[in-house]
């Protein structure tokens, strides 16, 4: 009995052991939170402001362009004006046709006439070689009752009214060599005319020729500038006696435009440099950051 008791026993080893525990994965784990703890951030290559400096050499760039451009225009507009210069001396008609002047500017004109010295003008204040004066500005009147207006040249400021006193003085016939010009642009700092006080800062051609009588008394609004081809001496003799000194017989347009090419072009130089840089030192600040 007691055989069949231990043979009836149920016998318990190890082999028959199933352990039903699950263990978590160490190496999942460790992974997982790897990637939600040093994931890095992706920094863009190209931030807002080197875009900025990188747009910067290509317009500076564009804008050097454009004044070359404006340069060879500039030089062909001196050429043409000094070949005009180069010319003899032109008569004008009766009746000029204004939509025609801006041809003719610079070109030499020769007229004969009497000055109409009750509507002389003093134009200005104007600086000449540092002195402030003034531009005595007379109406014309010649042989065919047409009249035009004259700037005589410069006077200075202390002996502006003797150079009105001593072209009151002048009568008869007289010839004058002039070269015509085309109304001059007011700037925004330059004050208004003032005619009933006798007052003009600015060349208003049609004002002007309104002052000296207008179209009832022939004026025509044509601006002429009295060419001085003396020396620099008679030039200083005649503004110490209060005579006015004409413009000088050359093309005195300015043509900055060299140096404004040098400027763009040495500013998109410069800031190409300044973009590398930045670039450079971009992709090295990012190649230290944890991947």
């Amino acid at each position: 009995m007691l055989r069949s008791l231990a043979s009836s026993r149920p016998r318990i080893g190890t082999s028959s052991l199933r352990w039903n525990v699950t263990r978590p994965s160490k190496r999942t784990f460790s992974t997982e939170g790897a990637s939600q703890t040093y994931k890095a951030k992706r920094e863009p290559l190209i931030t807002p402001f080197m875009v900025l400096v990188g747009i910067m050499p290509i317009f500076t760039f564009a804008l050097g362009t454009w004044q070359v451009q404006r340069l060879k225009w500039k030089i062909a507009l001196i050429d043409d004006l000094e070949e005009k210069l180069e010319r003899e001396p032109m008569p004008l008609p009766p009746q000029i046709n204004l939509a025609a002047l801006p041809d003719f500017t610079f070109r030499k004109v020769a007229l004969k006439g009497q000055w109409d010295n009750a509507h002389a003008i003093l134009l200005g204040p104007r600086v000449r070689d540092g002195t402030i004066g003034y531009h005595l500005v007379v109406p014309l009147i010649r042989s065919d009752g047409s009249t035009l207006l004259v700037d005589r040249g410069f006077v200075t400021k202390d002996l502006a009214q003797m150079a009105k006193l001593n072209q009151s003085r002048v009568h008869g016939q007289v010839e004058v060599l002039g070269m015509l010009r085309t109304a001059q642009a007011r700037n925004s700092f330059t004050p208004d005319n003032h005619p009933e006080n006798g007052e003009w800062y600015w060349a208003d051609v049609d004002a002007m020729a309104a002052s000296a009588g207008g179209e009832a008394a022939g004026v025509q609004p044509v601006f002429i500038e009295e060419v001085f081809e003396g020396h620099a001496g008679e030039a200083t003799t005649r503004i110490l006696h209060g005579l006015p000194v004409g413009r000088s017989p050359a093309v005195d347009v300015r043509n900055s435009h060299v140096s404004y090419i040098i400027t763009w072009y040495s500013l998109s130089a410069f800031t190409t440099v300044m973009f590398i840089r930045l670039l450079l030192k971009r992709r090295q600040a990012l190649a230290r950051l944890p991947r």
